[in-house]
């Protein structure tokens, strides 16, 4: 039984951070705990970690608890890795079949290969174009940014900026539209995945490649 509803709407800050250290300990726990009782209370501790996300998040508890057994080892943040790719001052975008709106190509990165193999392979595959990493502009933690709240699991962000070297527009199952936009005519853009500002700063790195790469 997972634990009782606290009451608390997980938009708040503290609470998120709350659920996601819940779980990691937990997983943490799991993974390296011996003795029988340790791992029942570590196993407690994530029924907790799921009663405090699905109290107060989207998920139903079953979906959550799900997310949570899936994981293993140390607990450590994911990694998504986008692509700036830029043409003549404008940049491609990708529309999301998902929901319907904008952003650069990218995902999660693979186990198999490097941040830059990922973000290659994913922009050819969202986008049809063939690219090359020229720069790692970017490694940003995706709770300190103004994106949609996430509840599971901490993000850390990579962004690529990358050069056009081949192929043509062409989407997937992923994207339903693959276009070239102006800076200052950006589509509605999917906010979960990449914001206005993140775009321009990725221009500034395209037209200054000196400039130092940003983290938080």
């Amino acid at each position: 039984m997972y634990g009782p509803r606290l009451g608390v709407n997980m938009n708040d800050d503290r609470m998120r951070a709350l659920a996601r250290e819940l779980q990691a300990l937990a997983q943490t726990g799991l993974t390296y705990a011996t003795d029988p009782y340790d791992r029942e209370r570590y196993e407690r501790l994530r029924e907790i970690a799921v009663g405090v996300a699905a109290a107060n998040g989207p998920g139903d508890p079953a979906a959550v608890r799900a997310a949570f057994e899936i994981q293993a080892g140390y607990a450590t943040p994911k990694v998504d890795v986008r692509a700036a790719c830029f043409r003549d001052d404008t940049i491609l975008l990708v529309r999301e079949a998902s929901d319907g709106l904008w952003s650069l190509p990218g995902g999660w990165a693979d186990v198999t290969q490097s941040a830059a193999e990922c973000v290659v392979r994913e922009t050819a595959e969202e986008s049809g174009f063939e690219v090359r990493v020229t720069k790692l502009a970017a490694v940003l933690d995706r709770d300190k940014h103004r994106h949609e709240p996430r509840l599971l699991f901490r993000i850390y962000k990579m962004f690529f900026v990358c050069e056009v070297i081949g192929g043509e527009a062409r989407p997937s199952h992923e994207t339903t539209e693959v276009g070239f936009f102006a800076l200052d005519r950006l589509p509605p853009l999917s906010i979960g995945r990449v914001l206005p500002d993140q775009i321009h700063a990725m221009h500034r790195h395209w037209k200054d490649p000196s400039l130092p790469t940003d983290y938080d």
